[in-house]
């Protein structure tokens, strides 16, 4: 069949060939699939090209949607690759459990977790989502079913969480939920000045917090450059679990207007106001597990108020000796360059591995910005956003990305050959072949993390 299937931010080529589970899963049995010709499709909530194949084929696996199996004693649940978080919460919520990481979306599906490694508000304590799947079973164009854990199938196994959907075609997955009294959440927002402040204490938010993250004013200048709220919160501590509530109502936009709707005068009105009601009291209450894991899942297609051209997001995470000053300076070449993003979130990720051979998290602070896309300024903004993190020791996220250049991609990750050994020959997206197709074979990353020379116009790395 054919379908225009886009990412959420809306920028990526469309892939115009799309099949279903079976007719994917015929062609790796029988070996009929071409090579670079194959990549799964979940939900398409990653906004760049990582799960777009432009010049080759999608399998949709949104149908592939059964949970075959959930053992209340030990929290394991067994489901196909095409189910979506939003069916698993609801599944295994009224039996007193919870998935252990979620991201800010209800509305992806088990395989995509997987294959981006997903991580949520609670990476310093739970790591990322790979590190609590079981096992998983894969087929490769070799025909043959590859059942992948911690003990079998390894390197292959490792390769997939994290591996961008480039190993195979994830069927189905055992993960083991987390235990929960409830899934409500007792939550506590605390103002912070500035930047400073909010390091002062976001390890002490970690050390006594299941959850943990801020929201930044991206546009606030001056003393008040970097304010913004913390938001922290434990599962409250009911004898009983309840059940996920949903919103009463969600609305959605229905249409892309012909112009961004985030622009700067909004979110100067938005800021100013969000950082006032929401941090009006620090006493703390209670969250349903919707309005605090996943607000922006309230209204439908909010991507489309980016307007006709989409959105990018950069997703930067810096080591924690580099962060005070990187992120400082993210954030004011943003300012300074006039552009304003409406999702500034600031987050400490911790020390715990991932089982992933190219996972996005590691230790130190990750920090989100999205912008609306303006064309070659836009995307001029971002490379310096990338020169600032490539040179501080950091990483761009690859499943949030659209443009970042192969460079960029080898200095972010530099084992992605170990990636490229483990992929599929008939398996390829826009962003491999965007990033590590373009690099050579054998050979040390190009741009390696070195001194950081900051003025008011750019950044040199040294």
């Amino acid at each position: 069949m054919t379908a225009h299937i886009q990412s959420f931010g809306l920028v990526g080529r469309p892939s115009p060939q799309v099949v279903d589970p079976a007719e994917g899963e015929r062609r790796l049995r029988d070996r009929s699939a071409g090579i670079n010709a194959m990549l799964a499709y979940g939900n398409g909530r990653s906004y760049g090209d990582s799960c777009l194949n432009g010049l080759g084929t999608l399998i949709d696996m949104r149908s592939r949607n059964r949970i075959i199996d959930f053992d209340p004693q030990t929290g394991l649940l067994k489901a196909e690759a095409g189910v979506m978080l939003s069916d698993i919460i609801a599944h295994v919520c009224p039996q007193g459990f919870f998935p252990p990481v979620v991201p800010g979306t209800r509305f992806i599906t088990l395989g995509g977790a997987i294959a981006n490694d997903v991580h949520g508000k609670n990476h310093h304590r739970r790591g990322t989502f790979g590190c609590h799947v079981e096992s998983l079973t894969l087929l490769r164009s070799d025909g043959v079913y590859h059942r992948c854990s911690p003990t079998q199938n390894v390197e292959l196994f490792r390769a997939t969480i994290g591996g961008l959907g480039l190993t195979g075609l994830i069927l189905s997955a055992e993960v083991r939920m987390m235990k929960v009294a409830s899934t409500d959440v007792d939550e506590r927002v605390t103002r912070f000045r500035d930047l400073a402040e909010f390091f002062d204490v976001a390890a002490a938010a970690d050390d006594d917090n299941e959850y943990a993250v801020a929201w930044i004013d991206q546009l606030a200048s001056g003393g008040s450059a970097g304010r913004g709220l913390l938001i922290a919160g434990n599962h409250a501590a009911d004898s009983a679990p309840v059940e996920a509530r949903g919103l009463p109502f969600r609305p959605s936009v229905p249409f892309r207007p012909p112009f961004s709707v985030i622009g700067r005068p909004f979110l100067r009105l938005f800021n100013g106001a969000y950082y006032s009601r929401k941090g009006a009291s620090a006493a703390p209450h209670r969250s349903s597990a919707d309005t605090f894991f996943f607000p922006l899942d309230g209204v439908g297609h909010w991507n489309r108020l980016y307007g006709p051209r989409g959105l990018f997001q950069h997703q930067s995470v810096i080591p924690e000796e580099a962060a005070r000053t990187a992120v400082a300076e993210l954030l004011r070449i943003a300012r300074d360059a006039g552009e304003g993003s409406f999702l500034t979130v600031l987050k400490r990720f911790g020390k715990v591995a991932s089982p992933g051979l190219l996972s996005f998290p590691r230790p130190g602070y990750t920090l989100t910005l999205d912008f609306p896309n303006r064309g070659e300024k836009t995307l001029s903004l971002l490379r310096e956003l990338d020169q600032v993190t490539v040179a501080a020791g950091g990483a761009v996220n690859p499943y949030k990305d659209a443009r970042m250049s192969a460079k960029v991609f080898a200095a972010s990750f530099p084992r992605w050959r170990e990636l490229e050994a483990s992929r599929d020959p008939a398996f390829m997206s826009d962003f491999w072949r965007r990033t590590a197709m373009r690099l050579p074979a054998s050979a040390p990353p190009v741009l390696m993390a070195g001194k950081i020379k900051y003025s008011r116009n750019k950044v040199n790395i040294k």
